[in-house]
């Protein structure tokens, strides 16, 4: 009982020094580790310094390169297609995604743009009469067929027949209203 009494009474002493010497010693080791790491960032010193914006030599401008990522350029001709693919009507949108109604031997489907074709292709651009697509790391086009028939209707303004329906379509929301 007498040893335990001590004891206690010496407590305080012994937590005050533990409650310095813990923060003591985590400083002492924080010390040790930024010595060794300026130590290794001196031996990296002798190395050559890294080359900056500044001093890397300016790449030559090349416009049909930056034509060619844009998806831009007349004077690009895009090869004809090897897809078994026919294109048979394109939809092209002043905004949103354009699209594309190809025809293979299992039927007709409309593609837009960025969709997987079935012979691994992509479609890229879809304009009035062709459709570009991405195969194999080059560009290929596919032209719109012509129709045999007219597809529009000729009226001579002497023919008697009466004219078709007119059909009124209402405006979108992102049109603007004619008053």
């Amino acid at each position: 009982m007498k040893a335990l009494s001590r004891w206690l009474s010496r407590w305080p002493l012994l937590l005050g020094a533990v409650l310095w010497a813990v923060p003591l010693g985590y400083g002492v080791s924080l010390f040790v580790s930024e010595v060794r790491l300026r130590e290794h960032l001196l031996g990296q010193a002798a190395l050559p310094p890294p080359l900056t914006p500044a001093t890397l030599p300016a790449p030559a401008f090349n416009p049909q390169a930056i034509a060619t990522v844009m998806g831009l350029g007349e004077h690009l001709v895009a090869a004809p297609s090897a897809e078994p693919l026919t294109l048979r009507a394109s939809f092209v949108a002043s905004h949103g995604l354009s699209r594309a109604l190809l025809a293979d031997a299992g039927g007709e489907r409309l593609y837009h743009v960025g969709e997987s074709l079935p012979g691994g292709s992509v479609l890229r651009r879809v304009e009035v009469s062709r459709v570009v697509l991405w195969r194999q790391g080059r560009e290929e086009s596919l032209a719109l067929q012509p129709t045999p028939a007219r597809p529009l209707l000729m009226l001579n303004p002497t023919d008697s027949r009466p004219l078709p329906a007119a059909v009124h379509l209402r405006p979108g929301a992102d049109s603007p209203a004619r008053h």
